[in-house]
Protein backbone atom coordinates (compact mmCIF):
# COMPACT_ATOMS: atom_id res chain seq x y z
CA UNK A 1 0.00 0.00 0.00
CA UNK A 2 2.84 2.33 0.88
CA UNK A 3 4.67 1.49 -2.36
CA UNK A 4 1.58 2.27 -4.42
CA UNK A 5 1.26 5.65 -2.66
CA UNK A 6 4.89 6.54 -3.41
CA UNK A 7 4.50 5.46 -7.04
CA UNK A 8 1.37 7.54 -7.46
CA UNK A 9 3.08 10.53 -5.84
CA UNK A 10 6.13 10.19 -8.17
CA UNK A 11 3.92 9.97 -11.24
CA UNK A 12 1.91 12.98 -10.05
CA UNK A 13 5.13 14.97 -9.46
CA UNK A 14 6.46 14.09 -12.91
CA UNK A 15 3.18 15.15 -14.49
CA UNK A 16 3.28 18.48 -12.65
CA UNK A 17 6.88 19.00 -13.78
CA UNK A 18 5.91 18.32 -17.37
CA UNK A 19 2.98 20.71 -17.20
CA UNK A 20 5.11 23.37 -15.56
CA UNK A 21 7.90 23.15 -18.14
CA UNK A 22 5.44 23.15 -21.03
CA UNK A 23 3.41 25.99 -19.61
CA UNK A 24 6.44 28.13 -18.85
CA UNK A 25 8.20 27.04 -22.06
CA UNK A 26 11.36 26.22 -20.12
CA UNK A 27 13.77 25.37 -22.94
CA UNK A 28 16.03 23.37 -20.61
CA UNK A 29 13.46 20.55 -20.54
CA UNK A 30 11.79 18.50 -23.21
CA UNK A 31 8.22 19.66 -23.90
CA UNK A 32 7.18 16.14 -24.80
CA UNK A 33 8.86 13.98 -22.12
CA UNK A 34 9.89 16.34 -19.32
CA UNK A 35 13.47 15.05 -19.31
CA UNK A 36 16.23 17.62 -18.95
CA UNK A 37 18.38 18.59 -21.94
CA UNK A 38 22.19 18.72 -21.84
CA UNK A 39 22.41 16.61 -18.67
CA UNK A 40 25.30 14.14 -18.61
CA UNK A 41 23.63 12.23 -15.76
CA UNK A 42 20.63 11.48 -17.96
CA UNK A 43 20.59 10.34 -21.59
CA UNK A 44 23.02 13.08 -22.59
CA UNK A 45 20.78 14.53 -25.29
CA UNK A 46 22.21 17.93 -26.25
CA UNK A 47 20.20 20.86 -27.54
CA UNK A 48 21.64 24.17 -28.78
CA UNK A 49 19.84 26.97 -26.94
CA UNK A 50 19.08 30.39 -28.40
CA UNK A 51 20.82 29.63 -31.69
CA UNK A 52 20.90 32.47 -34.21
CA UNK A 53 22.35 31.73 -37.65
CA UNK A 54 25.41 33.90 -38.31
CA UNK A 55 25.58 35.67 -41.66
CA UNK A 56 28.57 34.28 -43.58
CA UNK A 57 31.42 36.74 -44.08
CA UNK A 58 30.99 38.95 -47.12
CA UNK A 59 27.35 37.98 -47.62
CA UNK A 60 23.90 39.55 -47.30
CA UNK A 61 20.81 37.77 -45.96
CA UNK A 62 18.09 37.71 -48.63
CA UNK A 63 14.58 37.14 -47.34
CA UNK A 64 12.80 34.93 -49.85
CA UNK A 65 9.28 35.25 -51.16
CA UNK A 66 7.03 35.13 -54.19
CA UNK A 67 7.73 37.08 -57.36
CA UNK A 68 7.17 37.00 -61.10
CA UNK A 69 10.21 35.64 -62.88
CA UNK A 70 10.70 36.32 -66.55
CA UNK A 71 10.54 39.00 -69.23
CA UNK A 72 9.99 42.63 -68.24
CA UNK A 73 9.75 43.87 -71.82
CA UNK A 74 9.82 42.40 -75.29
CA UNK A 75 12.45 42.25 -77.99
CA UNK A 76 11.15 40.72 -81.20
CA UNK A 77 14.67 39.88 -82.43
CA UNK A 78 15.49 37.53 -79.55
CA UNK A 79 14.26 34.07 -78.59
CA UNK A 80 11.47 34.16 -76.00
CA UNK A 81 13.06 31.86 -73.45
CA UNK A 82 11.96 33.74 -70.33
CA UNK A 83 8.19 33.72 -70.20
CA UNK A 84 6.66 35.30 -67.12
CA UNK A 85 5.71 32.99 -64.28
CA UNK A 86 4.93 33.32 -60.58
CA UNK A 87 7.31 31.38 -58.32
CA UNK A 88 8.67 31.40 -54.76
CA UNK A 89 12.27 31.23 -53.55
CA UNK A 90 13.40 30.37 -50.03
CA UNK A 91 15.56 32.74 -48.03
CA UNK A 92 19.28 32.52 -48.78
CA UNK A 93 22.57 34.37 -48.56
CA UNK A 94 24.40 36.06 -51.43
CA UNK A 95 27.73 37.82 -51.77
CA UNK A 96 27.52 41.59 -51.49
CA UNK A 97 30.10 41.92 -54.26
CA UNK A 98 31.30 39.94 -57.24
CA UNK A 99 34.32 37.74 -56.48
CA UNK A 100 37.41 39.94 -56.86
CA UNK A 101 40.86 39.29 -58.28
CA UNK A 102 42.31 39.42 -54.76
CA UNK A 103 39.80 36.77 -53.64
CA UNK A 104 40.80 34.48 -56.48
CA UNK A 105 44.52 35.04 -55.85
CA UNK A 106 43.98 33.93 -52.24
CA UNK A 107 42.58 30.70 -53.68
CA UNK A 108 45.39 30.14 -56.18
CA UNK A 109 48.00 30.95 -53.52
CA UNK A 110 46.52 28.28 -51.24
CA UNK A 111 46.53 25.79 -54.09
CA UNK A 112 50.17 26.60 -54.81
CA UNK A 113 51.25 26.25 -51.17
CA UNK A 114 49.41 22.95 -50.68
CA UNK A 115 49.80 21.28 -54.08
CA UNK A 116 52.59 23.23 -55.79
CA UNK A 117 55.27 20.56 -55.32
CA UNK A 118 53.20 17.40 -55.50
CA UNK A 119 50.39 18.22 -57.96
CA UNK A 120 51.29 21.24 -60.13
CA UNK A 121 48.53 20.33 -62.60
CA UNK A 122 45.94 21.13 -59.94
CA UNK A 123 47.54 24.53 -59.38
CA UNK A 124 47.49 25.25 -63.11
CA UNK A 125 43.85 24.18 -63.30
CA UNK A 126 42.90 26.84 -60.74
CA UNK A 127 44.40 29.71 -62.76
CA UNK A 128 42.14 32.05 -64.76
CA UNK A 129 42.59 32.17 -68.52
CA UNK A 130 44.48 35.42 -69.15
CA UNK A 131 44.11 35.07 -72.92
CA UNK A 132 40.41 35.99 -72.75
CA UNK A 133 41.58 39.60 -73.10
CA UNK A 134 43.05 39.01 -76.54
CA UNK A 135 41.12 40.35 -79.52
CA UNK A 136 42.50 40.24 -83.03
CA UNK A 137 41.83 43.92 -83.72
CA UNK A 138 42.54 45.41 -80.28
CA UNK A 139 45.69 45.94 -78.21
CA UNK A 140 44.87 44.35 -74.86
CA UNK A 141 48.21 42.71 -73.99
CA UNK A 142 48.64 44.88 -70.84
CA UNK A 143 45.51 43.24 -69.40
CA UNK A 144 47.03 39.80 -69.94
CA UNK A 145 50.07 40.83 -67.91
CA UNK A 146 48.41 42.90 -65.20
CA UNK A 147 44.65 42.48 -64.78
CA UNK A 148 44.77 39.45 -62.52
CA UNK A 149 48.12 39.99 -60.77
CA UNK A 150 48.66 43.74 -60.28
CA UNK A 151 47.41 45.27 -56.99
CA UNK A 152 45.80 48.09 -58.98
CA UNK A 153 43.17 45.53 -60.05
CA UNK A 154 42.69 43.83 -56.66
CA UNK A 155 39.15 45.16 -56.23
CA UNK A 156 38.08 44.37 -59.79
CA UNK A 157 35.94 41.29 -60.56
CA UNK A 158 37.80 38.18 -61.59
CA UNK A 159 37.13 37.09 -65.19
CA UNK A 160 38.46 34.32 -67.38
CA UNK A 161 37.05 31.64 -65.07
CA UNK A 162 34.79 28.85 -66.24
CA UNK A 163 31.62 27.67 -64.53
CA UNK A 164 33.55 24.59 -63.43
CA UNK A 165 36.31 26.71 -61.89
CA UNK A 166 33.72 28.83 -60.09
CA UNK A 167 32.21 25.67 -58.59
CA UNK A 168 35.66 24.49 -57.44
CA UNK A 169 36.17 27.89 -55.80
CA UNK A 170 32.85 27.55 -53.96
CA UNK A 171 33.93 24.16 -52.59
CA UNK A 172 37.32 25.55 -51.54
CA UNK A 173 35.66 28.51 -49.81
CA UNK A 174 33.27 26.18 -47.97
CA UNK A 175 36.14 24.15 -46.58
CA UNK A 176 38.29 27.12 -45.60
CA UNK A 177 35.40 28.91 -43.83
CA UNK A 178 34.38 25.76 -41.94
CA UNK A 179 37.97 24.95 -41.09
CA UNK A 180 38.37 28.41 -39.53
CA UNK A 181 35.06 28.03 -37.65
CA UNK A 182 36.29 24.78 -36.07
CA UNK A 183 39.66 26.32 -35.23
CA UNK A 184 37.99 29.30 -33.53
CA UNK A 185 35.69 26.93 -31.61
CA UNK A 186 38.74 25.05 -30.31
CA UNK A 187 37.67 21.83 -32.02
CA UNK A 188 40.69 21.49 -34.31
CA UNK A 189 44.08 23.11 -34.57
CA UNK A 190 44.99 25.51 -37.36
CA UNK A 191 46.79 23.81 -40.26
CA UNK A 192 50.54 23.59 -39.81
CA UNK A 193 51.98 24.47 -43.21
CA UNK A 194 55.49 23.67 -41.97
CA UNK A 195 54.32 20.13 -41.33
CA UNK A 196 53.14 20.07 -44.93
CA UNK A 197 56.77 20.05 -46.09
CA UNK A 198 57.23 16.65 -44.44
CA UNK A 199 54.56 15.00 -46.56
CA UNK A 200 56.08 12.65 -49.09
CA UNK A 201 53.46 12.67 -51.80
CA UNK A 202 50.26 14.24 -53.03
CA UNK A 203 48.00 11.43 -51.82
CA UNK A 204 49.11 11.82 -48.19
CA UNK A 205 48.48 15.58 -48.39
CA UNK A 206 45.03 15.14 -49.91
CA UNK A 207 44.04 12.46 -47.39
CA UNK A 208 45.47 13.92 -44.20
CA UNK A 209 46.30 17.61 -44.47
CA UNK A 210 43.51 19.10 -46.58
CA UNK A 211 40.38 19.81 -44.55
CA UNK A 212 37.15 18.90 -46.30
CA UNK A 213 33.75 19.58 -44.73
CA UNK A 214 32.01 16.48 -46.09
CA UNK A 215 34.90 14.22 -45.13
CA UNK A 216 34.95 15.69 -41.64
CA UNK A 217 31.20 15.17 -41.16
CA UNK A 218 31.33 11.59 -42.41
CA UNK A 219 34.22 10.77 -40.10
CA UNK A 220 32.53 12.44 -37.13
CA UNK A 221 29.44 10.29 -37.62
CA UNK A 222 31.23 7.17 -36.45
CA UNK A 223 34.33 8.31 -34.53
CA UNK A 224 33.90 8.77 -30.75
CA UNK A 225 34.17 12.34 -29.53
CA UNK A 226 37.09 13.35 -27.26
CA UNK A 227 38.75 9.96 -27.51
CA UNK A 228 42.22 10.91 -26.37
CA UNK A 229 43.57 7.49 -27.23
CA UNK A 230 42.93 8.18 -30.91
CA UNK A 231 45.86 9.58 -32.80
CA UNK A 232 45.28 13.16 -33.85
CA UNK A 233 45.19 13.91 -37.56
CA UNK A 234 47.27 16.68 -39.11
CA UNK A 235 44.50 19.16 -38.34
CA UNK A 236 44.89 18.32 -34.66
CA UNK A 237 41.30 17.14 -34.24
CA UNK A 238 40.42 15.33 -31.02
CA UNK A 239 36.76 16.32 -30.72
CA UNK A 240 34.13 15.78 -33.38
CA UNK A 241 31.14 18.00 -34.07
CA UNK A 242 28.30 17.77 -36.56
CA UNK A 243 25.82 20.18 -38.12
CA UNK A 244 23.63 20.08 -34.99
CA UNK A 245 26.33 21.95 -33.06
CA UNK A 246 25.67 25.03 -35.19
CA UNK A 247 29.37 25.65 -35.81
CA UNK A 248 29.62 24.65 -39.46
CA UNK A 249 28.18 26.60 -42.37
CA UNK A 250 26.23 25.25 -45.33
CA UNK A 251 28.05 24.92 -48.63
CA UNK A 252 28.90 27.96 -50.71
CA UNK A 253 27.63 27.57 -54.27
CA UNK A 254 26.52 29.51 -57.29
CA UNK A 255 23.03 31.00 -57.00
CA UNK A 256 20.24 29.38 -58.96
CA UNK A 257 18.82 31.45 -61.80
CA UNK A 258 15.62 32.03 -59.80
CA UNK A 259 17.59 33.19 -56.75
CA UNK A 260 19.85 35.43 -58.82
CA UNK A 261 16.95 37.16 -60.59
CA UNK A 262 15.04 37.59 -57.31
CA UNK A 263 18.12 39.08 -55.64
CA UNK A 264 18.83 41.37 -58.60
CA UNK A 265 15.36 42.92 -58.59
CA UNK A 266 15.38 43.14 -54.77
CA UNK A 267 11.62 42.80 -54.67
CA UNK A 268 10.27 43.75 -51.24
CA UNK A 269 6.88 44.88 -50.01
CA UNK A 270 6.36 48.36 -48.60
CA UNK A 271 4.87 49.10 -45.18
CA UNK A 272 1.39 48.50 -46.54
CA UNK A 273 2.36 45.12 -47.94
CA UNK A 274 2.22 46.32 -51.55
CA UNK A 275 4.79 44.68 -53.82
CA UNK A 276 5.92 46.69 -56.86
CA UNK A 277 5.98 44.73 -60.11
CA UNK A 278 7.44 45.45 -63.49
CA UNK A 279 10.89 46.70 -62.48
CA UNK A 280 13.17 46.73 -65.52
CA UNK A 281 16.48 47.13 -63.70
CA UNK A 282 17.79 46.40 -60.18
CA UNK A 283 17.09 50.02 -59.27
CA UNK A 284 13.72 51.79 -59.23
CA UNK A 285 12.45 53.40 -62.38
CA UNK A 286 13.28 52.77 -66.01
CA UNK A 287 16.14 55.25 -66.33
CA UNK A 288 19.79 54.30 -66.76
CA UNK A 289 21.15 57.47 -65.18
CA UNK A 290 20.91 58.78 -61.64
CA UNK A 291 18.39 61.49 -60.74
CA UNK A 292 20.12 62.34 -57.44
CA UNK A 293 21.54 65.86 -57.27
CA UNK A 294 25.08 64.78 -56.37
CA UNK A 295 25.11 62.11 -59.10
CA UNK A 296 22.88 63.79 -61.63
CA UNK A 297 22.99 62.14 -65.07
CA UNK A 298 25.70 59.65 -64.06
CA UNK A 299 25.14 56.05 -65.24
CA UNK A 300 23.84 53.62 -62.63
CA UNK A 301 25.87 50.72 -64.02
CA UNK A 302 28.93 49.89 -66.10
CA UNK A 303 27.76 49.22 -69.65
CA UNK A 304 28.10 50.50 -73.23
CA UNK A 305 25.97 53.57 -73.98
CA UNK A 306 26.39 53.35 -77.74
CA UNK A 307 28.78 52.36 -80.47
CA UNK A 308 32.30 52.93 -79.20
CA UNK A 309 31.22 54.73 -76.01
CA UNK A 310 32.67 52.68 -73.15
CA UNK A 311 33.31 55.41 -70.54
CA UNK A 312 32.37 58.87 -71.78
CA UNK A 313 34.48 61.81 -72.92
CA UNK A 314 37.78 62.90 -71.37
CA UNK A 315 37.06 65.62 -68.83
CA UNK A 316 33.46 64.43 -68.51
CA UNK A 317 33.63 60.68 -67.91
CA UNK A 318 30.38 58.92 -67.06
CA UNK A 319 30.82 55.36 -65.79
CA UNK A 320 34.62 55.90 -65.61
CA UNK A 321 35.40 52.35 -66.70
CA UNK A 322 36.87 51.33 -70.04
CA UNK A 323 36.52 47.69 -69.07
CA UNK A 324 35.42 46.43 -65.65
CA UNK A 325 35.19 48.61 -62.53
CA UNK A 326 35.87 47.92 -58.83
CA UNK A 327 33.16 45.69 -57.38
CA UNK A 328 31.93 48.38 -54.96
CA UNK A 329 31.28 50.90 -57.74
CA UNK A 330 27.84 52.47 -58.36
CA UNK A 331 24.92 52.26 -55.96
CA UNK A 332 23.67 48.95 -54.51
CA UNK A 333 20.14 47.68 -54.98
CA UNK A 334 17.57 47.52 -52.17
CA UNK A 335 19.09 44.27 -50.85
CA UNK A 336 22.49 45.94 -50.59
CA UNK A 337 23.98 44.02 -53.53
CA UNK A 338 26.38 45.80 -55.86
CA UNK A 339 26.58 45.49 -59.65
CA UNK A 340 23.67 43.13 -60.19
CA UNK A 341 23.52 44.86 -63.58
CA UNK A 342 26.59 45.65 -65.63
CA UNK A 343 30.31 45.33 -64.82
CA UNK A 344 30.47 41.56 -65.45
CA UNK A 345 27.90 38.96 -66.33
CA UNK A 346 27.59 36.27 -63.66
CA UNK A 347 27.45 32.49 -63.83
CA UNK A 348 24.43 30.87 -62.21
CA UNK A 349 23.88 27.25 -61.27
CA UNK A 350 21.31 26.29 -63.89
CA UNK A 351 21.62 24.27 -67.06
CA UNK A 352 20.16 26.28 -69.94
CA UNK A 353 16.98 25.24 -71.71
CA UNK A 354 14.74 27.54 -73.72
CA UNK A 355 11.73 25.94 -72.02
CA UNK A 356 13.00 26.20 -68.42
CA UNK A 357 10.36 28.71 -67.38
CA UNK A 358 7.60 26.48 -68.76
CA UNK A 359 8.72 23.43 -66.79
CA UNK A 360 10.08 24.89 -63.54
CA UNK A 361 8.80 24.06 -60.09
CA UNK A 362 6.72 26.70 -58.31
CA UNK A 363 9.25 26.92 -55.47
CA UNK A 364 13.07 26.88 -55.44
CA UNK A 365 13.03 26.52 -59.22
CA UNK A 366 16.16 24.96 -60.70
CA UNK A 367 17.30 22.83 -63.62
CA UNK A 368 20.61 21.06 -63.17
CA UNK A 369 20.30 18.51 -60.36
CA UNK A 370 22.89 15.73 -60.35
CA UNK A 371 22.55 13.73 -57.13
CA UNK A 372 25.97 12.54 -55.96
CA UNK A 373 26.71 9.41 -53.91
CA UNK A 374 29.94 9.08 -51.87
CA UNK A 375 32.15 6.21 -53.08
CA UNK A 376 32.73 3.64 -50.32
CA UNK A 377 36.22 2.14 -50.35
CA UNK A 378 35.83 -0.30 -47.46
CA UNK A 379 34.10 -1.26 -44.21
CA UNK A 380 35.69 -2.20 -40.86
CA UNK A 381 34.60 -4.88 -38.40
CA UNK A 382 32.23 -2.49 -36.66
CA UNK A 383 30.46 -1.61 -39.89
CA UNK A 384 32.05 1.83 -40.18
CA UNK A 385 32.56 2.81 -43.80
CA UNK A 386 35.65 4.40 -45.28
CA UNK A 387 35.38 6.56 -48.37
CA UNK A 388 37.51 7.22 -51.40
CA UNK A 389 39.15 10.64 -51.53
CA UNK A 390 39.74 12.57 -54.76
CA UNK A 391 42.85 14.51 -55.81
CA UNK A 392 41.72 17.62 -53.88
CA UNK A 393 41.16 15.82 -50.59
CA UNK A 394 37.39 15.71 -51.00
CA UNK A 395 35.13 12.69 -50.70
CA UNK A 396 34.97 11.16 -54.18
CA UNK A 397 31.45 10.75 -55.55
CA UNK A 398 29.62 8.97 -58.33
CA UNK A 399 26.25 9.36 -60.00
CA UNK A 400 23.87 6.43 -59.66
CA UNK A 401 21.63 5.48 -62.54
CA UNK A 402 18.73 7.90 -62.81
CA UNK A 403 20.34 10.49 -60.51
CA UNK A 404 21.37 12.85 -63.32
CA UNK A 405 18.19 14.81 -64.03
CA UNK A 406 19.63 17.77 -65.92
CA UNK A 407 17.63 16.70 -68.97
CA UNK A 408 14.39 15.94 -67.13
CA UNK A 409 11.32 16.77 -69.29
CA UNK A 410 13.69 18.14 -71.89
CA UNK A 411 11.85 19.24 -75.00
CA UNK A 412 14.63 21.20 -76.68
CA UNK A 413 15.58 19.48 -79.95
CA UNK A 414 19.04 21.02 -80.12
CA UNK A 415 19.95 19.53 -76.76
CA UNK A 416 19.61 16.05 -78.25
CA UNK A 417 22.77 16.53 -80.30
CA UNK A 418 25.92 14.71 -79.29
CA UNK A 419 27.91 17.36 -81.13
CA UNK A 420 27.36 19.88 -83.90
CA UNK A 421 26.63 18.21 -87.26
CA UNK A 422 29.48 18.25 -89.77
CA UNK A 423 27.32 18.35 -92.87
CA UNK A 424 25.59 21.47 -94.16
CA UNK A 425 22.11 20.03 -93.88
CA UNK A 426 22.25 19.69 -90.12
CA UNK A 427 20.54 16.31 -90.33
CA UNK A 428 23.30 13.80 -89.49
CA UNK A 429 25.09 12.72 -86.30
CA UNK A 430 21.86 12.94 -84.31
CA UNK A 431 20.95 10.51 -81.56
CA UNK A 432 17.46 9.10 -81.16
CA UNK A 433 16.89 9.93 -84.85
CA UNK A 434 15.97 13.45 -83.81
CA UNK A 435 16.36 16.26 -86.34
CA UNK A 436 16.52 20.02 -86.21
CA UNK A 437 15.85 22.83 -88.61
CA UNK A 438 18.64 22.79 -91.26
CA UNK A 439 18.71 26.60 -91.16
CA UNK A 440 19.63 26.49 -87.46
CA UNK A 441 23.06 24.87 -87.82
CA UNK A 442 24.90 27.98 -86.62
CA UNK A 443 23.11 27.96 -83.29
CA UNK A 444 25.46 27.02 -80.40
CA UNK A 445 25.07 23.45 -79.24
CA UNK A 446 22.85 23.16 -76.16
CA UNK A 447 23.88 20.21 -73.97
CA UNK A 448 23.71 19.18 -70.35
CA UNK A 449 26.86 21.25 -69.82
CA UNK A 450 25.40 24.49 -71.16
CA UNK A 451 25.05 26.95 -68.27
CA UNK A 452 23.15 30.19 -67.84
CA UNK A 453 24.79 33.56 -67.19
CA UNK A 454 22.98 36.81 -66.42
CA UNK A 455 23.33 40.48 -65.60
CA UNK A 456 24.96 42.30 -68.51
CA UNK A 457 28.54 43.56 -68.53
CA UNK A 458 30.95 46.38 -69.34
CA UNK A 459 30.80 45.41 -73.02
CA UNK A 460 27.00 44.97 -73.28
CA UNK A 461 24.19 47.30 -74.33
CA UNK A 462 21.45 48.32 -71.92
CA UNK A 463 19.10 45.50 -73.01
CA UNK A 464 21.18 42.91 -71.15
CA UNK A 465 21.08 44.89 -67.88
CA UNK A 466 17.53 43.64 -67.40
CA UNK A 467 17.88 40.76 -64.88
CA UNK A 468 15.26 38.68 -66.69
CA UNK A 469 17.39 38.30 -69.83
CA UNK A 470 19.21 35.01 -70.29
CA UNK A 471 22.31 33.87 -72.13
CA UNK A 472 24.32 30.67 -72.06
CA UNK A 473 27.79 29.23 -72.55
CA UNK A 474 29.45 25.85 -72.14
CA UNK A 475 30.54 25.30 -68.54
CA UNK A 476 34.21 24.77 -69.48
CA UNK A 477 34.55 28.05 -71.40
CA UNK A 478 35.40 31.52 -70.12
CA UNK A 479 35.32 35.11 -71.35
CA UNK A 480 36.53 38.56 -70.29
CA UNK A 481 33.03 39.66 -69.33
CA UNK A 482 31.78 36.77 -67.14
CA UNK A 483 32.50 36.55 -63.42
CA UNK A 484 30.42 35.28 -60.50
CA UNK A 485 29.37 35.66 -56.89
CA UNK A 486 28.57 32.95 -54.35
CA UNK A 487 25.31 32.07 -52.63
CA UNK A 488 24.44 29.84 -49.69
CA UNK A 489 21.21 28.15 -48.66
CA UNK A 490 19.85 29.48 -45.37
CA UNK A 491 19.38 26.89 -42.64
CA UNK A 492 16.02 27.77 -41.17
CA UNK A 493 14.84 31.20 -42.19
CA UNK A 494 15.20 34.86 -41.36
CA UNK A 495 13.79 35.30 -37.87
CA UNK A 496 10.42 37.01 -37.84
CA UNK A 497 9.13 39.22 -34.99
CA UNK A 498 6.86 37.38 -32.56
CA UNK A 499 3.16 37.98 -33.04
CA UNK A 500 1.12 39.08 -30.04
Amino acid sequence: MKLKTITKFAAFSLALAMVACVGNRDESYSRVTGWKYNDKNEAGFTVKKGYVSPIPTGMVAIEGGSYTIGEKGENVTTVRDNKRRRITVSSFYMDEYEIRNVDWREYTNWMKVVFGKTAPKLVKKSQPDFTVWREELAYNEPYLDNYFTHPAYDQYPVVGVTWEQAMDYCQWRTDRVNELALVQAGVIQAPDFKNLEKQKNHDSIANNFVFNTQKYLIQSSYQPASNKKNKKDLNGANTKVDMSDGILFSAFRLPTEAEWEFAAYAITADKKGIVPEGKIYPWSGSQLRSSAKKQASLPLANFVRGRGDMMGTSGSLNDRATITAPVNSYIPNDFGLYNMAGNVNEWVLDVYRATSYDDMSEYNSFRGNVYLTPIVSGTDSLGNKSYKVDSLGRIATEVAKGDDVRGFKDGDAASQLDYMPADSTGMSNLKNNSKIDPTDILRPVITEKTRVYKGGSWKDRAYWLNPSTRRYLDQNKSTNDIGFRCAMSMIGDIQQPKRR
